[in-house]
């Protein structure tokens, strides 16, 4: 297959009664992770179903691995896997019984791959999945995706409520997956510090509007938080900050160009930022915010 971007999505638009997702554009090149931020209800999850045709858009255009959605639907799923938060098998199945059905839905499927990862992974293959912690229906999840030699993987906050340990467990096979320059992966998360550590790009939805989309090192050095006394607040061009932290000690100041904000205003500190910093600026973009009393170090 030819194709340079595994996923590409133009000027999406689904409309809700009191929601619409607008004119969302971004592309997944081969080969690399973006990671997809925002908070809850931020549409995320709405346009990670457009994107599967779980729901119909009401505009734009959707491609993966260079295929037009819907117009190629079948062709495309043989090649793509999606893992969500809540495990969508039969929670009276086991692994053994999954293996024979997948089996007869993937033309692909691979159960020597499969039996390797429940291996891998530490998973029973007798037990009934209802019987599985969390952590183990979310590996199970990542098994069965990674089983039928997928070309594209849709994480919808999949490792929200997982421990530490499984956490990097499952981000290591990740970047396994992508060894193959091939394959690429959506990542939808709360967590941005997994971000930080595997995602080559980020998109940062809020509200059903893309605020910030492109490299994730680029977007982080280009960020960072300007720290100022309470009363030099007023002095600082508003144009100049996303928005303003107030504590009891000073005010911190997102900026979007490090570098011209300390040409402009030179002598003050401005330090380096997180992808949970940077998200939590720009949803209160239009207002001065406090911070919690317990957050102030």
């Amino acid at each position: 297959m030819e194709y340079e971007n595994a996923i590409e999505i133009k000027d999406l638009v689904k409309r809700y009664d009191g929601f619409t997702l607008d004119n969302v554009s971004f592309t997944v090149p081969r080969g690399s992770i973006m990671g997809f931020i925002g908070q809850n209800g931020a549409g995320k999850t709405t346009t990670i179903n457009c994107l599967l045709n779980l729901i119909k858009k009401d505009g734009g255009e959707i491609k993966l691995l260079g295929m037009d959605m819907p117009e190629k639907e079948y062709e495309i799923k043989k090649y793509v896997s999606a893992v969500f938060d809540e495990l969508p098998f039969n929670e009276e199945l086991n692994a053994n019984v999954l293996d024979r059905i997948l089996s007869g839905v993937f033309s692909e499927w691979d159960h020597a791959v499969f039996s390797e990862y429940l291996e891998r992974l530490q998973l029973p293959s007798k037990k009934k999945f209802k019987d599985f912690s969390k952590g183990m229906k979310m590996k199970l999840q990542i098994a069965a995706a990674l089983s039928h030699h997928a070309r594209v993987l849709i994480m919808d906050e999949a490792t929200t409520g997982l421990d530490p340990v499984i956490r990097n467990e499952i981000l290591d096979i990740f970047l396994e997956f992508l060894q193959d320059e091939e394959n690429a992966i959506l990542m939808s998360s709360h967590i941005t510090s997994d971000l930080e550590k595997v995602a080559d790009r980020v998109s940062f939805i809020d509200k059903g509007k893309l605020l910030l989309c492109g490299v994730k090192d680029d977007i982080l050095d280009a960020h960072g938080i300007m720290k100022i006394g309470k009363k030099e607040l007023e002095d600082i061009d508003r144009g100049d900050y996303i928005s303003a932290r107030v504590t009891d000690f000073g005010a911190d100041l997102m900026v979007a160009d490090r570098a011209e904000a300390a040409k402009k205003y030179s002598g003050a500190l401005i330090e380096k930022t997180t992808l949970e910093e940077i998200m939590l600026f720009y949803v209160n973009r239009s207002r001065t915010f406090e911070a919690p009393k317990d957050s102030v170090k």
